[in-house]
C-alpha cells in the first residue's frame, strides 16, 4: 500500500510540515533543502538538517514519484570494464549524497540499440535526469529523449547540441599535450593508436583525439609523418592488431594510445617481446587510470580527472532539473602525468603535472 502524501500532517508521523515547524521555517525552504537546490544558505541548511536528525524524518520516495518527481538519477555507462569510469562514479555520487538524489546505473556495452532500450527504461520509471557516459547514439536522438528528461551527456563533443547539456575534457588539446611532450623529448616518429572506424563518430573523444594528434604534428612540422593505427574492438583481433603494430619494421619511436586500456596491454606486449619502454619505444597513455600509476606499469597518461567531470556533470544536471532552460557546454582542461614510459629529461621527476588553461563555454 502506498504511503499517504508526505506533506499531510499525521498523527504519530513526522512529515515535512513536522520538519518546518521544528526548524521554525517554511515548507518551502524544507523542500529546497532535501532537493540541495541553488542558493540555500548554510544558516537554512543547518537549520532543516538538524530538525530532520532531531526528528529521524525520512523522505517518501514513493509520494515524491506521485507529485512527479522521485529523486533519482539514470547514469549510463558505455562499458563497466573501463577503470577510468568510477572515478566519474564517484564524483557523480559526492554530489548526490547530501542532495537525497541517488543514481541508478546501466550499462550499454557499446550497443546502440542497449542504449537506447536503458534511456526508454529510464525514463519510464520516472527518473529526474540523466547522465549518459560517452553515449553512443546519434545528436538527434539524444535531443528527443532530452524533450522528455534532462539530460547530460559527458565525452560527447557536439557544438550544435541545444537540447541536452555537456561536459567535455578538451580532448583535441589532451592529444596535442601528448605530441608536444614527444617532441619535447626528441622524438619525431611519433605513431597513435585509435580504435576502429565504427567505434566512433565524429562527436566522440576518439575522433577528437584523432584530430588533435593530427593538428599538433601538422603544427611541429611533422605532417607526414602522422601514422594513426586503428585497433578493432574485438578480442582476439585487438590483440593481434597490436602486436602487429609493434612488429612493423617502420614503427614508430614514440606513440600516444588513445585510452590507458590500450597504452596497459601494448606495455605488456612490448615486454614480452623484448622491445624496451621507453628505450625502444615511447608511451603516453589517456585517462591516467589508477593502472597507470602502479610502479610495474609506470605508464605516462593525459589526466582528465574524472571524478571532476562528474561533479561538472551533476551540479550540471541538477541545475537542469530545477528548471534551467539554457544549454550549457563545459571544457575541462587536460594535464600531462609523466612517468617511466615517456622517458625522463633532467630535471622532470617522474610524476609530475603539466596543466593546461581550462575553460567553460
Amino acid at each position: 500500500m502506498l504511503e499517504r502524501d508526505e506533506t499531510a500532517t499525521t498523527s504519530g508521523r513526522v512529515t515535512i510540515r513536522t520538519v518546518a515547524a521544528h526548524a521554525g521555517v517554511s515548507v518551502a525552504a524544507v523542500s529546497k533543502v532535501l532537493r540541495n537546490a541553488y542558493g540555500v544558505s548554510e544558516a537554512l541548511r543547518g537549520k532543516v538538517e538538524a530538525a530532520i536528525e532531531a526528528l529521524g524524518y525520512r523522505p517518501s520516495r514513493a509520494a515524491r514519484g506521485l507529485r512527479g518527481r522521485t529523486f533519482t538519477i539514470g547514469l549510463l555507462l558505455v562499458d563497466i570494464r573501463n577503470p577510468f569510469l568510477p572515478e566519474i562514479i564517484d564524483g557523480v555520487n559526492g554530489i548526490l549524497a547530501p542532495s537525497h538524489y541517488r543514481a541508478m546505473i546501466g550499462v550499454s556495452e557499446a550497443r546502440i540499440q542497449l542504449e537506447t532500450s536503458l534511456i526508454e527504461s529510464m525514463i519510464d520509471y520516472k527518473m529526474d535526469g540523466l547522465i549518459l557516459i560517452a553515449p553512443r547514439l546519434p545528436s538527434e536522438i539524444i535531443a528527443r529523449f532530452a524533450a522528455q528528461i534532462p539530460i547530460v551527456a559527458i565525452g560527447y563533443h557536439d557544438p550544435d547540441a541545444k537540447n541536452f547539456d555537456t561536459v567535455n575534457c578538451n580532448d583535441q588539446r589532451g592529444a596535442a599535450v601528448a605530441v608536444e611532450a614527444f617532441i619535447e623529448r626528441g622524438y619525431r616518429k611519433i605513431g597513435m593508436l585509435t580504435l576502429g572506424s565504427r567505434e566512433g563518430h565524429r562527436v566522440s573523444v576518439v575522433r577528437q583525439r584523432e584530430i588533435g594528434y593530427s593538428e599538433a604534428m601538422q603544427m611541429a612540422g611533422l605532417g607526414e609523418a602522422i601514422d594513426i593505427h586503428s585497433i578493432p574492438v574485438a578480442s582476439p583481433v585487438r590483440e593481434e592488431s597490436l602486436k602487429a603494430f609493434l612488429l612493423r619494421p617502420d614503427r614508430p619511436e614514440a606513440v600516444f594510445c588513445w585510452s590507458d586500456l590500450d597504452a596497459i596491454t601494448l606495455l605488456n606486449m612490448a615486454a614480452e617481446m623484448g622491445i624496451r619502454v621507453p628505450e625502444d619505444l615511447a608511451v603516453i597513455g589517456y585517462d591516467n587510470s589508477p593502472t597507470a600509476a602502479l610502479s610495474l606499469v609506470n605508464l605516462a597518461s593525459i589526466d582528465q580527472s574524472g571524478h571532476a567531470l562528474g561533479v561538472l556533470a551533476t551540479e550540471t544536471l541538477l541545475s537542469r532539473i530545477e528548471g534551467r532552460e539554457t544549454h550549457l557546454a563545459h571544457s575541462t582542461a587536460p594535464s600531462l602525468i609523466t612517468r617511466r614510459s615517456l622517458g625522463r629529461i633532467a630535471g622532470l621527476e617522474t610524476g609530475s603535472r603539466t596543466t593546461q588553461n581550462s575553460s567553460s563555454q
